[in-house]
């Protein structure tokens, strides 16, 4: 049965959202709220106006779509994930506050045979996990800040949930690529990389991760709608500062891979 959901882009061809080429359905609606977003547009969880400043007129954000329509989308790239051992990954966003609509997309993927992920930062009731975890193939998790105080400050909520979670989600045996956001003097500190390399040890099934290097792409959408800015002038790493970054790793035993 179609269930009906809120979305605010359908990326084609994407290939930083998961292995191979993949189809990326960004849905609306996430409970943090990270300075360095690069989907500002997507926090509420309805439609709504924003203002572009630099068209001068209102632009709506977000539509409501049945999981039907959504299929017929991600259909139309089935020989790319053939080809590529791709598939589908739903982002956001947060896809899990949309539990009802994520399950229905999950169920026709996996009824299709069509390789599938989700994005998620963790942040959800494990209940809402245990009712799609044998739909999904690989669960990209966001690790931001293991501090949890910096983590209240940088995102608005604990990480306590989101790391029960993980670790639950772990014992269950689910595929999960860890993603830490690479954010200037936040996320991409010695300190914090340590203590995620140290948490992530002790789950020796996840060998691999991916570091994501900021990008400014949140701050040119924060512009455009008139949003609050609080990143500043955060410039984005080079490509030493990453190589450095991925050596904590590695010496910890992980997989490094730069990019989703």
């Amino acid at each position: 049965m179609a269930k009906t959901g809120t979305i605010f882009d359908i990326k084609k061809f994407a290939i930083h959202d998961g292995p191979g080429i993949r189809t990326s359905v960004f849905f609306k609606g996430c409970p943090m709220d990270c300075w360095w977003c690069h989907n500002p547009e997507s926090k509420r969880l309805e439609p709504e106006i924003l203002n572009n400043t630099r068209r001068c007129k209102d632009e709506v954000v977000g539509y409501d779509i049945d999981s039907e329509t959504v299929m017929t989308e991600i259909e139309k790239d089935r020989v790319f994930y053939d080809q590529s051992g791709g598939g589908v990954t739903f982002s956001g966003g947060e896809p899990m506050m949309q539990i009802e609509f994520l399950r229905s997309l999950l169920a026709a993927c996996k009824q299709k045979g069509i390789h599938t992920a989700i994005d998620t930062c963790g942040h959800a009731p494990f209940d809402d996990f245990e009712a799609i975890y044998e739909l999904v193939d690989l669960v990209l998790y966001d690790i931001k800040l293991m501090d949890e105080t910096n983590h209240i400050k940088y995102t608005g909520i604990t990480n306590k949930l989101s790391l029960n979670n993980l670790t639950r989600l772990y014992d269950k045996g689910i595929k999960i690529t860890p993603r830490i956001p690479l954010v200037p003097d936040i996320t991409d500190t010695a300190a914090n990389l340590a203590a995620i390399a140290e948490y992530l040890r002790a789950l020796p099934n996840i060998r691999s991760l991916s570091l994501l290097p900021y990008n400014k792409l949140g701050e040119d959408k924060f512009e455009r709608f008139g949003l609050s800015d609080r990143m500043g002038q955060a410039q984005s790493q080079t490509e030493s500062d990453i190589l450095e970054k991925s050596r904590l790793f590695e010496a910890a035993g992980f997989e490094v891979k730069i990019g989703g």
